[in-house]
């Protein structure tokens, strides 16, 4: 038997709400609190920025990226510039390589080998490109590789292009190398692919080259948030609350778990009326994203990171009712244009959900 490996699939999860989690699990494999841990994952548009990333790499500017919609990061991986987003699995080992993996080149290539033993599970033929780092077909890069590595416990890891829209790669040079272009799998295969079925094959060669025995891990709760909003005299308003100092004191939209049985269209209507007093038909908007609560507002003893699938919903409020605080979980509500609730949301997935709500309103205009 070899060493356990937890595989946790992960939905949409913003880039931030990923190192946050992966710093969590780092310092539980290396406390040896859990085992090894892959996470199998997709990023909304996002430029990283590893520690050798020249000059020149990225080719529009921050505002020209924030137009459409792609967030820039600088990250402690190794590596030039890259782009995650839709269609593309991004895989996150958090793996403790001591004592007899402790050597960088050598995870480096195991990842290299991963994703060519999972190409070959699709019939397709891909390799390396001495001198440079990831997987390639012909000279078209599949998948690129950024790590880190402290303590001999890694971070992390690949981003491997199925479906990708692969003119996002356009506002970078891609890993710095501007003579090569980039490909997907889908491309290459002119046919679209089954994220879950590459997903199982990734999990399946990632502990055959590890030599770990792989177990899969569900998310721990699913929950919502529902964008309350109201059409005001220059727009649009949303409704924020505010959490009791106790819970954090910050603002957020309607938010609560779906219970059991619940789907998250009647749990969005059951916490809008327990927690505002508002009712009506709530609306999917058409994003989940998955992240880490905090311990303290879940309480346990179990070392993994508490991890939430958040369901976003909206619900228009056209009525003259008045908003009744749930006083215990918060104690000021707020409507307010969506620019400044963008100031004041702690939360990316918020903001993004925000995005969607706009988005949603405009089209019916």
């Amino acid at each position: 038997m070899g060493r356990r490996l937890e595989v946790t699939n992960l939905g949409v999860v913003e880039y931030d709400d990923g190192l946050e989690l992966q710093e969590a699990l780092r310092q539980e494999v290396g406390a040896g609190s859990v085992p090894d841990q892959l996470l199998l994952l997709e990023h909304p548009p996002v430029i990283t920025l590893g520690r050798n990333t020249g000059d020149g790499n990225v080719l529009l500017s921050s505002e020209e990226l924030s137009q459409r919609g792609i967030a820039l990061f600088e990250t402690g991986r190794g590596g030039d510039v890259t782009f995650h987003g839709p269609g593309q699995i991004v895989g996150y080992p958090i793996v403790n390589l001591d004592p007899d993996r402790r050597d960088v080149r050598r995870y480096v290539r195991d990842l290299e080998e991963t994703i060519i033993r999972t190409l070959e599970d699709f019939d397709v033929k891909s390799g390396r490109i001495a001198g440079l780092t990831g997987v390639w077909i012909g000279d078209m890069k599949i998948a690129a590789i950024g790590v880190r590595i402290s303590r001999w416990i890694t971070s992390h890891g690949f981003a491997f292009n199925i479906g990708t829209n692969l003119g996002y790669f356009d506002t970078i040079v891609p890993c710095g190398l501007g003579d090569h272009g980039v490909t997907s799998l889908e491309r290459f295969l002119g046919e679209s692919v089954s994220r879950e079925t590459v997903r199982e094959r990734l999990a399946a060669r990632f502990a055959e080259v590890f030599e770990r025995d792989a177990e899969e891990r569900p998310v721990n709760s699913r929950s919502v948030q529902v964008l309350v909003w109201r059409r005001g005299e220059s727009g649009i308003q949303v409704l924020l609350l505010r959490r009791v100092p106790a819970d954090g004191g910050f603002w957020q939209p309607v938010t609560g778990i779906v219970e059991a049985g619940e789907s998250p269209a009647e749990a969005g209507a059951r916490e809008c009326a327990e927690e505002t007093g508002l009712v009506g038909p709530v609306e999917d908007l058409d994003y989940i994203r998955d992240f880490r609560i905090a311990r303290e507002y879940v309480g346990g003893t179990d070392p993994h990171p508490w991890i939430n699938r958040e369901h976003a919903l909206t619900l228009e409020h056209a009525g003259e009712s008045e908003v009744r605080l749930s006083r215990d979980e918060h104690d000021e509500y707020l409507w307010t244009e969506p620019n400044r609730a963008r100031e004041l949301l702690k939360w990316n997935g918020n903001k993004r959900a925000l995005e969607r709500l706009e988005a949603r309103v405009a089209e019916m205009a």
